[in-house]
């Protein structure tokens, strides 16, 4: 049974992407309105061990070498909160380096970078996505509702710094929600300031998932347009790319499917027919999966924009 490590799962952004989930729900610095895992009852910024690093690495080498590198892009830090409050992360990933060939990733919040230890932590990983969703302290308080102890203008300067120094591959992504940041002027002003940094590619996401707020929603079709448009003219055409899409069913079930199932929804909420299509793969019944599971009160279902989705049921969510 694996506790620290789900997929492959298709990433939008990553390929086949094998997750690593090296931070507890959910121990996180923001709390994000968008956030699929729901709101925050961990809301920290001190860095800490939060698992044992042998059991960690031992879980993931031995992921890897049963499912092939070939069969993996990337072995992506993508846990049930912000990856980078986790203390031991460069340590992991020297270790990881010794033992696999497969390209390392992290999807970090952007919140610890002015830490000079997280910065030479990231600076060790072959591909950092960091989020922007707002450059204006007021939506940014919206849209991330950050640690009262963080400081935008801190983090901003740190993204700046980090961008200039890390030779491995940097991509932004920002999430895009109605009636929040979906104006003009946030566009232009994300699109100016990383303009002047050293990245790879934006991304532009809406919420395809069941949000932390039921009120959340994607912008008009009119304005993720306008958006593109924007920062395409800004940092140029081939440095921007929508995320509008869902990843697809092309998932991995590993080990007991059943465990590998509840580990990929506790970080990846997932449609209901695909974990049908999943479990039927491995010859179980599907229906009868997912009715005993629901049951035993370790999954939530919950409709989002026309589809059912599964997600792990934490007591306090």
């Amino acid at each position: 049974m694996h506790k620290y490590v789900f997929g492959p799962v298709p990433s939008r952004r990553l390929g086949r992407s094998l997750g690593i989930n090296n931070v507890p729900p959910k121990h996180c610095t923001y709390s994000c309105i968008y956030c699929q895992l729901g709101r925050t009852p961990h809301l920290e910024v001190i860095r800490r061990s939060f698992y044992p690093i042998d059991k960690l690495l031992s879980e993931i080498v031995n992921t890897v070498k049963t499912i092939g590198e070939d069969n993996i892009d990337f072995i992506t830090f993508v846990p049930d909160g912000e990856p980078t409050l986790d203390i031991n992360l460069g340590r992991v990933v020297e270790k990881l380096k010794k033992n696999i060939n497969t390209p390392i990733a992290i999807l970090s919040n952007s919140s610890l970078l002015p830490y000079e230890d997280v910065r030479d932590d990231l600076m060790l990983i072959d591909l950092v996505s960091l989020k922007i969703d707002a450059l204006s302290h007021r939506l940014w308080k919206i849209i991330n509702r950050p640690h009262p102890k963080l400081e935008l203008n801190l983090i901003v300067e740190a993204i700046e710094m980090f961008s200039k120094h890390f030779r491995g591959r940097l991509i932004y992504e920002t999430m895009l929600v109605k009636n929040v940041n979906d104006n003009v002027k946030e566009m232009m002003k994300i699109a100016n300031f990383i303009r002047t940094t050293r990245f790879h590619k934006i991304y532009l996401s809406i919420p395809i998932r069941p949000p932390a707020e039921s009120w959340v929603k994607p912008p008009d079709e009119s304005f993720i347009v306008k958006a593109f448009n924007i920062l395409s003219n800004i940092v140029g055409k081939d440095k921007v790319e929508l995320l509008i899409g869902f990843e697809g069913s092309n998932f991995t079930l590993t080990g007991d499917p059943i465990a590998s199932l509840l580990a990929i929804i506790s970080v990846h909420p997932l449609r209901l027919d695909y974990a049908y299509k999943l479990l039927e793969e491995r010859g179980l019944d599907s229906h009868k999966v997912i009715s005993d599971l629901d049951n035993e009160g370790l999954i939530a279902k919950v409709s989002y924009e026309g589809y059912t989705f599964i997600i792990r049921k934490f007591t306090n969510r």
